[in-house]
């Protein structure tokens, strides 16, 4: 992954989970030039993370198999 301060110059569709609860700790996707670009929904001014889509299908198969569960 990388930061792109220059991400949000093009349109995109950002998108947020469903399951998102509203207690500010939500992030924002979207599908961008063959990328996926993530950022803070609370900073949408912000940098936004920008990887390939292997990388973040290979990221959300890990986190739906809690390899991620108890970080902090």
């Amino acid at each position: 992954m990388s930061m792109d301060g220059d991400s949000r110059s093009a349109p995109v569709a950002w998108r947020k989970s469903l399951h998102s609860v509203g207690n500010g700790e939500c992030v924002e996707i979207a599908a961008a030039d063959g990328a996926v670009m993530v950022r803070d929904s609370l900073d949408r001014a912000g940098s936004a993370l920008r990887c390939s889509e292997q990388a973040w299908r290979a990221f959300t198969a890990a986190a739906r198999t809690g390899a991620f569960d108890g970080l902090s």
